[in-house]
């Protein structure tokens, strides 16, 4: 295929090299003529391991040639890609000036040519870009409509500095924004012979993916880095206590607990945390990031209180009362805290949670209810039917296998708040529905 890349500079250069090792024609595109002028010497105008040999082969074999002409790129090309900077601005907001100078640049170039052309983000750039700024871009310099004279697809890059060309044919996923209906042909033949899954999603979810994957990056290095120097302020090896811990792969270093939802508690979590941050005081250590996560916990409940408050002071149910399914724990459970934060604002609630059996509970399960909740007995309900009999707002933490299947036919006329992702629970006539995070 012919393709022009806007950008050339980590990405971009990368792209631009690799794409012409998969078999493809490229055009470079950059307002730095000292970086073009690099390229068609067969040089790199950045330092990365592999790339000056691929860049020297593409200039050899006449597959890979440079201009600053925008329209001569779009007129000699089907597919551009998009790949400058979008560094952050004085608010911290990304900066999107170049981004919206290259597309506005192919979309007055594209309504010189008859043939369709189809435009790839690789650039990072928040969820929204797609529907609300590059299309819109694109339909106005170019007088052309979305899906009739042109394509426009997101394409997230996970390229490691140091490692860029051997991420680019091995990544961890080709992942593809694309419209509705589209199945992404386009992009499928640009990364034929590139073995990894290939997952069409909508714009935001590609766009959004691409920020969790660099924020989780660095969650996971501010994480290994304090932990590490409160165990060392302890006389641990932190590398060999992390590296055992990366020996866990079903709950550690895996997709466990990475779900968005509802807030976390139970007898360990929470507690633990505090045990850690008391050894960092000890250690005369500073935690400022694993200080945040008990209040970023408390946040989500807050968040959760707040959204049932914004219909007003109607009556409650809420189901799950144990920090978790399966289990009769309420020892610090979020559900709990906001049944608290529920009671304390006046709120009318009854609470369903199959598991949970008053009188069976014992010791420090007990003594925490009993203390957090005085008359819970009051509030408990037997069946979810009698839970909901006077309810306007249902709350649905989480609710056991046999409730779950017969729990949707109790709720036209409600307001549900999801806090589990129940997918039965979705588009059901004569229900409100509102999820925490989706």
């Amino acid at each position: 295929m012919r393709i022009s890349v806007f950008g050339v500079g980590y990405v971009g250069a990368v792209s631009s090299a690799c794409l012409v090792s998969l078999g493809h024609e490229v055009v470079a595109v950059d307002v730095s003529a000292a970086k073009l002028e690099l390229i068609d010497q067969g040089k790199s105008p950045i330092v990365e391991d592999q790339l000056e040999a691929l860049i020297a082969q593409g200039v050899a074999d006449q597959r890979l040639r440079t201009t600053q002409d925008a329209v001569a790129a779009i007129a000699a090309t089907e597919i551009s890609f998009v790949s400058v900077g979008t560094p952050s601005g004085p608010d911290g907001s990304v900066a999107m000036g170049a981004v919206v100078h290259v597309l506005e640049q192919i979309g007055r170039a594209m309504s010189g040519k008859s043939a369709p052309h189809a435009i790839v983000m690789r650039s990072t750039v928040p969820p929204g870009t797609a529907e609300t700024l590059a299309i819109p871009t694109l339909e106005r310099t170019s007088g052309r409509r979305h899906g009739e004279g042109f394509r426009y697809y997101s394409n997230p890059e996970f390229l490691r500095e140091g490692t860029a060309v051997k991420d680019f044919y091995a990544p961890p996923l080709t992942l593809i924004g694309a419209s509705e209906g589209d199945d992404a042909a386009i992009p499928r033949q640009i990364y034929q012979g590139v073995p990894s899954a290939f997952h069409v999603v909508p714009y935001r979810v590609a766009e959004g993916a691409k920020y969790l994957a660099n924020v989780y990056h660095a969650v996971k290095l501010a994480f290994a880095n304090e932990a590490g120097a409160i165990l060392a302020a302890h006389g641990v090896d932190a590398r060999d206590s992390f590296r055992m811990f990366c020996e866990d792969r079903i709950l550690n270093i895996s997709p466990a607990y990475l779900r968005p939802g509802f807030a976390f508690g139970g007898s360990c979590l929470p507690k633990d945390v505090r045990s850690f941050l008391a050894l960092a005081r000890d250690g005369g250590v500073a935690a400022p990031f694993l200080g945040a996560v008990l209040p970023s916990n408390e946040a989500n409940i807050a968040r959760v209180a707040d959204m049932i408050m914004r219909h007003g002071r109607r009556p409650v149910a809420l189901f799950g009362l144990a920090f978790k399914s399966g289990t009769d724990d309420l020892r610090e459970s979020p559900y709990v805290l906001l049944a608290e934060r529920l009671i304390g604002k006046g709120f009318e609630l009854r609470i369903f949670d199959r598991s949970v059996q008053l009188a069976r509970l014992i010791g420090t399960n007990r003594a925490y209810i009993e203390r957090e909740i005085p008359h819970i007995e009051r509030l408990m309900a037997a069946t979810p039917q009698a839970a909901l009999e006077r309810s306007e707002i249902v709350v649905v933490g989480h609710v056991g296998g046999e409730d779950r299947a017969s729990l949707p036919a109790l709720l036209p006329g409600r307001i549900v708040l999801d806090l589990a992702g129940i997918s039965e629970l979705r588009d059901l006539p004569g229900v409100e529905y509102q999820g925490i995070c989706w």
